[in-house]
């Protein structure tokens, strides 16, 4: 009797085991999976931080199309490892739910918050060996808080689960994250299966973390391209394309119309770095309009760059010099005198009255005016010459009287 009723219990349990066999099949092969690498030049973070909770509760071991819940999970998380490009973020990766031999306590931090790198993960992920006990992901959120505080930036909470079986506590806890963080914490839910109650808390969650959050099915997002997909829309964002900056240079001088201090400068004029023409003696006169280079600093020069005795004027048929001049013959003495080196020409001016003979002694007369001035003064003989131009060089119109009494001058130049 009691071999028969051994025999029994022989047959029954092999038959549960073999409907339990027929039931679960084979595995179902995942998506073709290579990891496409994305070009970290192109994107910046999103968030600053992410932390990854898998659940690893005992309804991870149902099977949703041809495969164990728990393995579809680890799929989509170690795909999502391999996809995401090292950029400097935080990561994070906790687990609920799991077998007594990988934490006696109901969730645990597997990886982080450090970090993140690649092989790190893929460590973590490793420490995850299989499912067990109920499903406490209200923990999990709860002892996630500590995780992400202090940490600088915003997070992401990417949670993977088939969110059965949950806690009325879930969505409390949810929140309590939402309301410690606030708009730098976003959630990304991702469904393992399709539960239908486990689909409306995974809608809850993203509805708790705001409008940055999402759903995401795990089965629906395993091949390369949809990977890669996940991967930009959850962590990365795309860098804007630098804007076309046209250059505009008016003046075509070669300094931008932003930097220009002197725009409108004429066509082959060379400019400094401000894009104003060149002064090389410092005069006030640009080089392209100087007609007597090389004037010594803090001489008087007029509107062509000749060094002039401005206030030295004639009046009409005199080579006297006037008090009005001294100030100036005066500072011609204080740069001869500074430059020890410089020797002058000294060049006598009339205006067009008279003729050209007498105009010319005169013009002589006053450059000699002006060369007895600055030898009583002290400056050497030999550092002076004289010479009379007449009324060959006016400096303005000799129509008006005010145009003659500007050209009964004496200008000095450099001798090099």
């Amino acid at each position: 009797m009691k071999n028969w009723i051994s025999k029994c219990l022989f047959i029954a349990v092999a038959m549960m085991f073999m409907v339990s066999c027929a039931a679960q099949g084979p595995k179902k092969p995942f998506a073709t999976f290579a990891p496409q690498s994305i070009d970290a030049s192109l994107y910046a973070l999103k968030h600053d931080n992410f932390l990854v909770i898998l659940d690893g509760s005992s309804s991870m071991e149902e099977t949703f199309d041809g495969n164990q819940k728990f393995d579809i999970a680890k799929e989509f998380v170690a795909r999502m490892n391999q996809t995401l490009p090292e950029m400097g973020q935080i990561g994070g990766l906790r687990s609920f739910g799991h077998k007594p031999s990988v934490s006696p306590d109901p969730t645990k931090m597997l990886y982080g918050m450090q970090a993140y790198t690649t092989q790190g993960f893929a460590d973590g992920m490793a420490k995850l060996s299989g499912t067990g006990g109920n499903s406490p992901l209200y923990k999990a959120l709860g002892a996630s808080l500590a995780d992400i505080d202090g940490k600088s930036g915003s997070t992401a909470l990417v949670i993977v689960s088939d969110f059965k079986n949950m806690s009325p506590k879930t969505a409390g806890a949810a929140q309590a994250l939402k309301d410690k963080f606030g708009v730098t914490l976003c959630v990304y839910p991702v469904i393992v299966g399709d539960d239908k109650d486990g689909k409306a808390i995974a809608q809850k969650l993203a509805d708790i973390g705001g409008s940055c959050g999402s759903v995401t099915v795990a089965s629906q997002t395993l091949s390369s391209a949809e990977m890669v997909s996940f991967v930009k829309s959850t962590f990365l964002v795309e860098k804007a394309a630098a804007p076309v900056v046209i250059i505009k240079d008016s003046d075509g001088d070669g300094v931008p119309d932003d930097r220009d201090k002197c725009p409108d400068t004429p066509p082959g004029v060379e400019v400094d770095a401000d894009g104003c023409p060149l002064d090389s003696d410092g005069d006030g006169v640009p080089d392209y309009l100087d007609k007597c280079p090389g004037t010594p600093v803090g001489a008087k020069v007029n509107p062509m760059g000749c060094w002039v005795l401005g206030d030295l004027l004639f009046d009409f048929d005199k080579s006297d010099i006037k008090p009005s001049g001294y100030a100036d013959l005066d500072n011609v003495v204080s740069i001869l005198n500074k430059n020890p080196n410089l020797n002058i020409d000294i060049q006598g001016h009339t205006d067009s009255k008279g003729s050209d003979a007498y105009n010319q002694s005169l013009s002589m007369r006053r450059a000699k005016a002006v060369e007895g001035y600055l030898l009583n003064k002290g400056i050497s003989q030999n550092r002076m010459k004289c010479e009379g131009y007449g009324e060959s060089m006016p400096a303005a119109s000799n129509d008006t009287e005010f145009g003659r009494s500007l050209n009964r001058r004496v200008q000095l130049m450099p001798i090099k």
